[in-house]
């Protein structure tokens, strides 16, 4: 099997992932980061009933269409209405209440003037600046309806929704279950972070930032941790991968060493091999299959040990399938924008190369800043507060400072 390009791994590990059907009740306490499986409507208008968008006076808009500093008008004050109470009076001609932001509207009146336009006499009002008809009134139901689709499915639940929905008294709905990803590191010279180091060994920092990679899209990490370059164990632990995961994520292990044994151990539990290399950088040896395991299929992806790779292998890859395989609906690729480079950018030319570093807007446009220091794909230092790798194309080998590039954001 060749070495195909990002945008053709793209395209065909996305054509793998269904998204789950599975679903649960969830309440506004746990909702957090969930994608609604059901559109969610409410029995009630928003806002809930006429109210005032200002403190002020409740009026009635013809009382006042003449009125001016040179030709104030003074209405009496029948009654104060403090946000939460309910008005007790009809306001008729001459008459005004007080109100404060997010108070209901007594009866008869249909404006309010703000405090500012007015100065106050006891139990009278002088209007001194003639309002505009309904200013300052939020009126029942003009932000939404009762009935009406409130969220659609497909979205992703995050403060706004979760306000929204308490707003509208939806305390229990409807959610995809989140997509458990079984997580292993390989390799004989891995120790986790607690242990001390001997010589010829290296920290397994993959399995804790692939942990944190799964958590933040709404995955459950499955952390099977550090596996040793054994046939048995390897085969042993991706068998129980497959078996309680909805993707695996093994790092180590792809690329054509002696002790390279992924492919060959999927081959022999039944998977189907899509994808083997991808003409990116870093990156490149990226093995992706599938596991049919009765009503539902495991997609399994192999991606490179060294920690940049394995980074951007996710970046691009693995998040969209986890987007797809979450229930979100919409745009699952990676988003890109185009920036100004603040630095020289070189590639090989073989490769889609990927260059880490970090974007920020300045006057209106992207700018990218590359990463000091080594890119070398096992240094991981300098990938900290990564928010974009620039991308120069196969074919490029050079994208000047000051010239356009396109950028991902991570």
């Amino acid at each position: 099997m060749d070495m195909i390009s990002a945008s053709e791994a793209e395209t065909l590990i996305l054509s793998l992932v269904h998204s789950l059907q599975t679903t649960e009740e969830v309440t506004l306490d746990n909702a957090s980061g969930r994608i609604l499986a059901r559109s969610v409507s409410s029995t009630l208008d928003f806002p809930y009933w006429d109210n005032s968008a200002m403190d002020g006076y409740a009026v009635r808009y013809k009382d006042l269409q003449k009125c001016d500093r040179e030709n104030p008008k003074t209405l009496r004050i029948v009654e104060e209405i403090p946000a939460g109470i309910q008005p007790q009076k009809n306001i008729v001609q001459g008459e005004a209440a007080r109100i404060f932001t997010g108070a209901v509207m007594p009866q008869g009146a249909d404006t309010v003037v703000m405090q500012e336009n007015t100065r106050r006499k006891g139990d009278r009002v002088v209007i001194l600046q003639a309002p505009r008809d309904r200013e300052f009134v939020r009126r029942k139901g003009a932000f939404y309806q009762s009935g009406n689709p409130l969220l659609g499915a497909g979205i992703a639940i995050g403060a706004p929704e979760i306000a929204v929905l308490a707003t509208a008294q939806c305390t229990r709905f409807t959610v995809y279950q989140q997509p458990r990803v079984a997580i292993f590191s390989t390799g004989n010279e891995l120790v986790s972070p607690g242990n001390s180091l001997k010589p010829g060994q290296i920290v397994d920092s993959n399995q804790y930032a692939l942990r944190a990679f799964v958590a933040d899209l709404g995955g459950i990490p499955l952390p099977l941790g550090i596996v040793r370059d054994r046939p048995e164990d390897l085969e042993r632990t991706i068998e129980n991968a497959i078996a309680r995961a909805d993707i695996v994520l093994s790092t180590g292990g792809v690329s054509v060493g002696e002790y390279d044994y992924i492919e060959e151990i999927l081959a022999k539990l039944g998977g189907n091999i899509h994808i083997r290399s991808v003409a990116v950088k870093p990156g490149k040896p990226l093995t992706v299959a599938t596991f049919e395991r009765g009503d539902r299929t495991c997609l399994y992806f192999g991606i490179p040990g060294n920690p940049v790779s394995a980074l951007v292998s996710c970046w691009r890859f693995v998040q969209p399938a986890l987007k797809k395989l979450s229930g979100l609906s919409g745009d699952w690729q990676p988003q890109f924008v185009t920036a100004r480079s603040r630095h020289d950018l070189k590639a090989n030319g073989k490769r889609e190369t990927y260059l880490w570093g970090r974007w920020e807007i300045v006057s209106g446009g992207y700018e990218f800043s590359l990463a000091g220091g080594d890119r070398s794909s096992g240094n991981l230092i300098n990938l900290a507060q990564t928010n974009g790798l620039a991308v120069v194309p196969v074919g490029e080998t050079a994208i000047a400072a000051g010239e356009k590039v396109n950028v991902m954001l991570v």
